[in-house]
This record gives structure tokens, C-alpha cells and sequence, in this order.
């Protein structure tokens, strides 16, 4: 009897526990840790560095002044030119005609004058002695005038028949160097059309593009250190003497132009190479980069409040550094950011801030 009874009283026992657990409510999910920092506004100065290349000083679009087909081309981009080194020809055959017709134009206005000058000299000899009369003397001194201002004109048809053909010869204008080639033997080109680039022998200078957001006033100090990219160890001292006043429409930059001194060996024509710039202070908050998130496909930060609860805050971001990010619009001095743990977080969440690690540690 007592083997049943024990049996009974084990299993209501054990009914009563499990009674009394399920009237448990379900734990509260433990809050994520995250790491935070207090948003604090102070003067950035970022130094920027540009990326460019070396540029003449002046650079000229060569082009015939005449139409025509291409029948010659005698230099090639790279290739270094001297003044009026010819370049290129055009087939003179049409303007070798224009110049024959031109010639015939003035031989035939010789012929003139000289009938027109015997005719006035017979008038000349005949009125004193009563046999023409004064409007054929003055006819005939019309038709003189008149065939020397013909020649005249003929004349200078055929100076510009002659200049016209020597515009088939594209010459150099100053000695440099062919940076670029626009046509081929066998092109039909009209005149101003562009042939080649020429980069003139002379001053250099460094030339880069930059975002206006990130270089909006000149720095202080004009004198520069322009390093080149493949080999850091050749440098040259230059000074900024041009920031272009307005963005450039297709790519969105300004325009810095560097003047360099003497070229060292190695830096040539064309050669890529980097400045660093020191802009303005101004009043930033830097974030790491572990801060950012978006909110659908805007940039965001998540932020805490009193009571440790997430929300999502939109910002606006001025500039992205090595390893953090520049932060324009959007906080505000105290807000608390959540700088690492911010994965799984969604609004309303709550959470465990944990103090930040030692400096220079791994967040």
C-alpha cells in the first residue's frame, strides 16, 4: 500500500511545480551593449591631399587657318617641337590654283594699265593743241585711275592667294611639346579645327581638382610641397597662384593651379603628383566611422536618451576621413552617439551603454 501512495504523492508534487512555473511571465531579453560618445563641436582643420598632374603653363590648339586634306603628318604626341617646325600639310592643290588665278588676275590689269596710260598721254598732247576736247581728256585720265586701282586690287588677291597656299604648311608657333593629336592623313579638316595640342617650353605647373566642400578658402600660407606619386622621395616647392572662382559645370570642382619652381629629374610632363593642404579651422564633430548607418538611404546616427532608449537621427555628412567621419549637420553638443554595437538596434530599443575602452583600443 505504501509503494502506490508514495508514487501518488511524487507525482502531484511534481504536477504542482510545473503548475506553478508555467504561471511565470517570459524573461525580459537582456539589452544590447553598446559604446557611446557625448557629441562635442571644436575647431577641425583636416589636412586634404590632392591628387594632379604637371601641366605647361601655356597650352596652345594648333589648327590650319585654311581647309583642305590632310596629305602629311611629321610629328607625333610626345614629340618635341621647335617655332615654326611645319607639323603638318594640306594637299595645296586648290590653293596653288587660287594663286595661278590670282596671277592672270594681275597681268591682265598690267595690260590695262598700260593702254589706259598710252591713251591719256595722247589725250595729253592732243588738248593743248585744240584736237579732243576736256571730257575726253578727263575720260580718258578716269580709265587710268581706274586701271592703276584694279591693279591694286588684283595685287592684293594675289598677296592673299600667296598667304592662303602658305597656310597649307601648320607650323609650330613656339617650341614645346605635342601633348595631344585631333586628325590623320587623309582628313578633310576646316579651317580652326583643332590638329594638335602644343604644351610650351617654360614655366610648369601643378594642377589639381577639388570638391568645393572641402576647400573653401585658400590657405594662409601660399607655399606648397607638391611630391610625386610613384617616387614620394622627389618633391618641389611651388606657390598657389590661381584658384579658379567658379565650379566647374561637368565634374563639380575647383581648379587649383600650383607654380612650380625648376622641375627636379623625374618630374616631367604629364607626371602624377599629390600637395597637402591645410584649410581653415572650422567648428566640426567627428565621428568614427562605426558611428554611421543610413535610414533608408539617408545618412543616420543612432542617439540615446535619459532613459537609454535608441532612436534614429538623420544627419548630413561634410566630409569622410581615415576613419572617421565629419559630421555638418544633424547633432547637437551633448547628444549621446552610438559609436560601435549599433547593428541590431531598431527605434524605442533599450540599452546598456558601456564605458568606452582605453585610448587608441579597438571599438
Amino acid at each position: 500500500m505504501a509503494g502506490p501512495l508514495n508514487t501518488s504523492i511524487l507525482g502531484l508534487s511534481l504536477l504542482v511545480f510545473l503548475t506553478a512555473c508555467s504561471k511565470e511571465g517570459p524573461q525580459e531579453p537582456l539589452a544590447p551593449r553598446v559604446y557611446v560618445q557625448q557629441v562635442t563641436t571644436r575647431e577641425l582643420a583636416p589636412p586634404i591631399q590632392l591628387s594632379g598632374d604637371i601641366q605647361a603653363r601655356v597650352e596652345t590648339q594648333l589648327s590650319f587657318r585654311v581647309g583642305g586634306k590632310i596629305i602629311e603628318r611629321k610629328v607625333d604626341v610626345g614629340d618635341h617641337v621647335q617655332a615654326h617646325q611645319v607639323l603638318a600639310r594640306l594637299d595645296p592643290k586648290d590653293l596653288k590654283i587660287q594663286v595661278e588665278t590670282a596671277q592672270a588676275g594681275v597681268s591682265a590689269q598690267q595690260a590695262q594699265v598700260v593702254q589706259t596710260r598710252a591713251a591719256f598721254i595722247r589725250q595729253q598732247k592732243l588738248l593743248p593743241k585744240g584736237y579732243t576736247s576736256q571730257s575726253e581728256y578727263d575720260a580718258a585720265n578716269a580709265a587710268q585711275l581706274s586701271a592703276q586701282s584694279a591693279l591694286a586690287a588684283a595685287q592684293a588677291q594675289l598677296a592673299n592667294a600667296r598667304e592662303q597656299l602658305s597656310y597649307a604648311n601648320l607650323e609650330a608657333e613656339a617650341p614645346g611639346v605635342i601633348t595631344a593629336r585631333q586628325a590623320e592623313v587623309g582628313q578633310v579638316v576646316q579651317a580652326t579645327m583643332p590638329i594638335y595640342t602644343l604644351a610650351r617650353d617654360g614655366a610648369r605647373d601643378a594642377v589639381f581638382n577639388v570638391y568645393e566642400s572641402l576647400f573653401i578658402e585658400p590657405p594662409k600660407d601660399p607655399t606648397v610641397q607638391v611630391t610625386l606619386l610613384s617616387n614620394p622621395a622627389i618633391t618641389v616647392s611651388g606657390q598657389i597662384r590661381e584658384i579658379t572662382p567658379t565650379v566647374s559645370a561637368q565634374s563639380g570642382t575647383l581648379q587649383i593651379k600650383v607654380q612650380l619652381d625648376a622641375l627636379p629629374k623625374g618630374m616631367d610632363l604629364g607626371s602624377i603628383v599629390t600637395v597637402n593642404l591645410t584649410p581653415h579651422p572650422s567648428p566640426s564633430i567627428e565621428l568614427p566611422w562605426s558611428a554611421l548607418t543610413k535610414d533608408v538611404s539617408e545618412p543616420a546616427v543612432w542617439i540615446t536618451d535619459a532613459k537609454n532608449n535608441v532612436r534614429l537621427q538623420r544627419v548630413k555628412v561634410g566630409r569622410y576621413l581615415t576613419g572617421s567621419v565629419i559630421i555638418s549637420e544633424g547633432l547637437k553638443d551633448g547628444e549621446n552617439v552610438v559609436v560601435a554595437g549599433g547593428q541590431l538596434l531598431h527605434p524605442g530599443m533599450k540599452v546598456e551603454v558601456a564605458p568606452l575602452p582605453a585610448q587608441g583600443a579597438q571599438l
